[in-house]
């Protein structure tokens, strides 16, 4: 007489024992990344600050100074870079929270559509930020002869090596946001294939 195995199998069913589905590492893992890169840079420029000297006269021999100050305050798309990393990276933490507690969520359908399209939506407002300040940037360390505008890096260089050390960072988090876009829209095409 056949036990319960064997009459399954010549029955023609396979028995495929129910899983739970799997987390996805790599979106999550990448997804901090992305985090981390955009809030590091976030806080580098926002604290980005240098205080030097300057001698602007002298009176007989003894020279009147002025300290002056540069911070990225004082240029509106240095504000445009922190303010738009400040939001890719809240962006990224609740979804990076959302994905941890992903059993208490439902992850089909609208929340699929929805986290795809606020990724693309966060990837547009990083590389919007991350171009503004690049321009600047390049200004700042070149300047413009046809506008007259001096360079300020060879006076304020720490300033400027901050800078592009936040830069460098945004762009980090731009691309591996640009990779978890990519994945997110994936997994929503995937869902609509089903």
């Amino acid at each position: 007489m056949p036990s319960g195995d064997e009459e399954k199998l010549e029955s023609g069913f396979n028995v495929v024992p129910e899983t739970k589905p799997s987390k996805d590492w790599i979106l999550l893992s990448i997804r901090i990344i992305t985090f981390l890169a955009t809030a590091s840079a976030t806080i580098v420029m926002a604290l980005n600050k240098q205080t030097k000297n300057f001698v602007v006269a002298t009176i007989g021999s003894t020279p009147v100074t002025v300290p002056l100050v540069a911070k990225f305050q004082h240029t509106p798309a240095f504000i445009f870079f922190v303010v738009a990393n400040g939001i890719v990276s809240v962006h990224n933490l609740v979804i990076i929270a959302m994905d941890i507690l992903g059993p208490k969520f439902d992850n089909k359908g609208l929340q699929l559509a929805l986290i795809a399209v606020l990724d693309t939506m966060a990837l547009a407002l990083a590389s919007a930020g991350d171009s503004a300040a690049t321009s600047m940037s390049e200004l700042g360390r070149n300047g413009n002869s046809h506008a007259k505008w001096n360079k300020i890096c060879d006076k304020f260089e720490t300033y400027c090596n901050r800078g592009g050390g936040a830069l460098i960072a945004s762009f980090i988090g731009l691309i591996h946001l640009l990779i978890v876009t990519v994945m997110s829209i994936n997994k929503l095409l995937k869902l609509n294939r089903n």
